[in-house]
């Protein structure tokens, strides 16, 4: 394992409440290499680590993998053969693969990170072209919220433990490594809204379902301060707008298909069929399968 929760002095393993890490065993990577698209880039390992204190690495051979971190909260620092540089919010730091450095986190104020490791040719032009835009191992973006949604859609991608799951993680890395290649110099302008960030990235990534506190991370707020100003733009909860979404697509699946009903929950993010009906019973006041028969 390459990425871990560990103390960067003492090496002790550590573990951060909310936290979620995907390692793909190296067999499945050196396979992917070898096959058609994920030939190209493929994502080795990804992860969210949220107030992650005592959270560092030292690695003085450098890592396999070209390393991206993107600071939504707190602060940290790293350093490379280019030098040590602080890490603040908004902060993207690109390693490449085999270059010596070591990073941690502020004692008094840990970074939440969300980061991933790649590999393959286009991973290695990509690393490139964003130290080359950046001018060193960290570009500052206006809106952070963006990268770490891809690096959050690359998790949930990995976290299948399928060949199009790897595809769907290469997918966003690309995207992830081309938007800061894009942004990492623009110049000030607005700050952008944490509210629409959050929107686009559950709309990108419905049905499956976000934990609110990642959701805050992700856009720079706290869960309060998220729900609180969620409810006043949109005018309904996170969680209520997630679910939501679930049950339109689920209305989708109903007026447009003829899967079982429990196929629909399950396409929906449902595990259980009986509490997805239970749910759309509540919100439409029919049960699925009355909801497909009715006169339209």
């Amino acid at each position: 394992m390459d990425e871990s929760t560990v103390d960067a002095l003492g090496g002790l393993p550590e573990g951060f409440a909310g936290q979620r890490m995907v390692v793909v065993p190296r067999p499945t990577v050196r396979a992917a290499l070898a096959r058609p698209v994920t030939n190209r880039l493929v994502v080795t390992d990804a992860g969210f680590f949220p107030h992650a204190a005592r959270h560092g690495r030292s690695r003085p051979d450098g890592a396999r993998e070209h390393v991206l971190l993107v600071c939504t909260a707190g602060a940290g620092w790293c350093r490379t053969p280019d030098g040590r540089f602080d890490v603040r919010p908004g902060d993207v730091v690109l390693v490449p693969a085999r270059t010596p450095h070591e990073y941690a986190a502020d004692r008094a104020d840990p970074w939440t990170l969300w980061w991933l490791h790649a590999t393959g040719p286009d991973a290695d032009e990509l690393a490139t072209a964003v130290r080359d835009a950046a001018g060193g191992p960290v570009s500052h973006l206006r809106d952070p919220a963006t990268v770490a949604s891809l690096v959050s859609q690359a998790i949930d991608a990995l976290d299948d433990g399928t060949a199009g799951g790897l595809v769907r993680a290469a997918g966003a890395a690309w995207h992830a490594l081309a938007h800061v290649v894009a942004t990492g110099r623009r110049s000030p302008g607005p700050a952008p809204d944490p509210v629409e960030r959050a929107v686009e990235h559950l709309r990108a990534t419905a049905p499956r379902r976000t934990p609110v506190s990642a959701l805050a991370a992700m856009v720079g707020l706290s869960t309060s301060q998220l729900g609180a100003l969620f409810r006043a733009q949109v005018g309904t909860s996170p969680l209520q707008y997630q679910t939501g979404l679930r049950l339109a697509r689920a209305r989708e699946l109903l007026d447009a298909t003829d899967l079982p009903v429990a196929a629909v929950a399950q396409a929906c993010g449902y595990a259980d069929p009986l509490y997805f009906s239970r749910r759309f019973t509540r919100t439409h006041g029919l049960s699925p399968s009355a909801y497909r028969g009715r006169d339209v």
